[in-house]
């Protein structure tokens, strides 16, 4: 029997209808997936720079590397939002949608005339998701942040480096993806419920929130009174099977032996005697970590790829990112793709969830404005209308 291919086989959500009021990286990435799961995906992006994402470098042609994968097969209208004739054409917009998603700070969307309540009283089917960085309530409800903040508040980032440094700053943006796929986990189940009961929902998504159980096993602990200290727990860098190594050649490379049977193995092939007290934290640790950097030393990161290809120990190399983009098995897993236009290739990466199409079948993220008409017509403004929106400047 032939192994299953990554990724859906159909799109489920084809008859889901989005309006998107979001930018940049957190909400873009949650309607990327509805996108690629089937969703119509309106963006309503502002007169002048719309999505600052787009002008930002790398570009292909005029429009950024980053925006052209998280706004892959969306369609873009221009709307001034900031005008009443704006507010008033999104709000009779929105009763033709299922999914209102939105990432202003909270009250933003009344004042824009779409006051989740009444929209909720008005349209009882409809959904709507704001994801902000600390929620629609609290304290730090209105306060602004990024994501470096939200994981430093969650708890996040101080468990991050060792206790004699600074907590280490991530390379990446895990508020801001995981309030995303959050998102979607709830925009799915809304839609379930609704289903059921023909009721809508109006979902509140922390990104600071999203971001704690991500490191559960060290929260758990000091939620029961044994708190860690960074650096001193098995996962956070205390033990010698679960670290960050030097190579001969001058690379890195990771060893996660947590399991007693592989660290067994890994020592057995070196000539050292494993000891179970290996995979506790304690002072001996030092010696331990002593003894596996200079295994990991004598070989260069292909010879270690080669130990990981005939030892089931878990190894391998600290890839950069023009590697991950070259890498045999994430090629063998379709993860990355291009789609050939005037401009040059613009690169793309499918998501787990990304139904199988061929590249040519990918529709590009679309230019500000793209079909700015066609979607006030879907939503049921009449001609005259967008004919007095378009003359006044409102849309574009």
């Amino acid at each position: 029997m032939s192994a299953p291919l990554p990724g859906l086989a159909s799109t489920p959500l084809d008859d889901v209808r989005v309006l998107d009021l979001s930018r940049l990286l957190p909400g873009p990435f949650a309607t990327l997936v509805l996108a690629d799961m089937g969703a119509t995906v309106d963006k309503i992006e502002d007169p002048g720079q719309g999505d600052y994402l787009r002008h930002m470098p790398p570009q292909v042609g005029e429009q950024n590397v980053a925006f052209g994968m998280l706004n892959r097969g969306k369609r873009s209208a221009v709307l001034d939002l900031k005008r009443s004739e704006g507010q008033r054409a999104l709000s009779q917009m929105v009763g033709t949608y299922d999914v209102l998603f939105e990432q202003f700070r909270p009250g933003v969307l009344a004042r824009l005339g779409l006051d989740p309540a009444t929209l909720r009283e008005r349209h009882p089917r409809l959904i709507i998701c704001s994801l902000t960085g600390y929620g629609q309530t609290g304290p730090l409800a209105m306060r602004a942040g990024h994501d470096l903040n939200y994981l430093a508040r969650a708890g996040v980032l101080g468990a991050q480096g060792p206790a004699s440094q600074a907590p280490q700053l991530p390379g990446f943006q895990l508020a801001d993806i995981s309030g995303g796929l959050w998102s979607v986990v709830a925009i799915l189940a809304a839609l379930r419920h609704r289903d059921h009961t023909g009721e809508g929902a109006w979902l509140d998504i922390a990104m600071s929130e999203g971001t704690v159980p991500f490191y559960l096993t060290s929260l758990g602990a000091a939620l029961a009174g044994h708190p860690g200290r960074r650096g001193d727990e098995q996962l956070t860098g205390a033990i010698a099977p679960y670290g960050v190594y030097p190579t001969k050649d001058g690379r890195w490379l990771t060893l996660a032996a947590l399991e007693p049977k592989f660290w067994i193995t890994f020592c057995s092939t070196f000539g050292r005697e494993p000891s179970m007290s290996d995979l506790v934290p304690g002072e001996h640790q030092v010696q331990v970590k002593a003894w596996v950097e200079g295994v990991t030393r004598a070989k260069t990161v292909d010879e270690w790829r080669a130990y990981a290809g005939t030892h089931d120990v878990p190894i391998e190399p600290v890839l950069s990112l023009d590697e991950v983009a070259g890498d045999e098995h994430l090629a063998a897993r379709q993860v990355f793709t291009k789609i050939a236009t005037p401009d040059g290739d613009v690169p793309q990466v499918r998501t787990p969830v990304t139904p199988r199409r061929e590249p040519s079948e990918t529709k590009l993220a679309p230019r500000q404005g793209e079909q700015t008409r066609l979607i006030l017509e879907q939503a049921g403004l009449a001609g005259a209308v967008i004919d007095e929106l378009f003359a006044a400047g409102v849309a574009r």
